[in-house]
């Protein structure tokens, strides 16, 4: 069903299955899968894939040219997973050339009110992404990740999977996995243990995440403090995840405990 008002260009992929509402704008080369449905006045252009099942509402700008100055109209794309919620005056753009070119969002996410995703941002499943809150570009969010409202994630930032961000915290260093961080500038104020307990993780496993954190984070030399203990949670996936991901990009600056 598509009203009337709204204009949908003749070659732009469209489901027989979706619901566009009035005054929506859809491009040339937009592909919106089955059940997808744009409330009202939703604007979507660019080589953008909007997933099945994904819910847009009203004055969403999606697919629109990337807002970095280096970007000189070279082609790229970004796909939206399935299932998503994308809620009023949210923006997100697609990839550049510099960063692969791509914007990836997973499914299963919730991007509340005036939520902004940049170029080149990787989204996991489940990320929930409270109101006002941007994403610089190249930003990667592992899944179950929630950020709390008017925080702003600075760019190539990494958050781990199932970390928490406070509300109006500025994220300038990495989070690890199962990270609490908060601040004005964010310091890690401990482990996600709610989340670690809804995901039904074995108490074990969190208490030896949360006495391996202690060693890890027991002085300002992580590699160091890593290499003492890497043998020592072979056993704890949970421990493991969180050593590889401090690993993975030796020249990020980690979040830390602020004392």
């Amino acid at each position: 069903m598509i009203d009337n008002s709204s204009v949908v260009h003749k070659k732009a992929k469209i489901s027989s299955k979706i619901k566009i509402g009035p005054f929506c704008y859809i491009g040339p080369d937009v592909t919106l899968e089955d059940n997808v449905e744009l409330k009202s006045n939703v604007h979507i252009e660019g080589n953008t894939i909007v997933g099945k099942g994904t819910k847009i509402f009203p004055f969403a700008s999606i697919g629109t040219q990337p807002q970095d100055l280096k970007f000189k109209g070279e082609k790229n794309s970004l796909v939206i997973g399935e299932n998503n919620l994308i809620r009023e005056y949210v923006s997100i753009n697609p990839g550049t050339e510099g960063g692969g070119s791509k914007t990836i969002i997973g499914n299963n996410c919730l991007f509340m009110i005036s939520s902004h995703v940049a170029h080149d941002c990787k989204i996991g499943n489940n990320v929930i992404i409270a109101n006002n809150v941007p994403l610089g570009g190249h930003v990667i969010i592992e899944d179950s990740v929630v950020i709390g409202g008017n925080s702003a994630v600075q760019q190539f930032t990494r958050i781990g999977r199932l970390a928490m961000i406070g509300g109006m915290t500025g994220v300038l260093k990495d989070v690890i996995p199962f990270g609490l961080s908060i601040g004005n500038r964010n310091f890690l104020q401990g482990l996600n243990l709610i989340g670690l307990r809804r995901h039904k993780y074995e108490n074990k496993k969190i208490i030896g995440l949360d006495k391996a954190y202690k060693e890890i984070f027991s002085s300002k030399n992580l590699h160091d403090n890593l290499s003492k203990i890497n043998g020592d949670y072979k056993d704890n996936e949970l421990v493991g995840e969180v050593i590889r991901f401090i690993e993975k990009d030796k020249k990020r600056p980690i979040c830390s405990p602020q004392n």
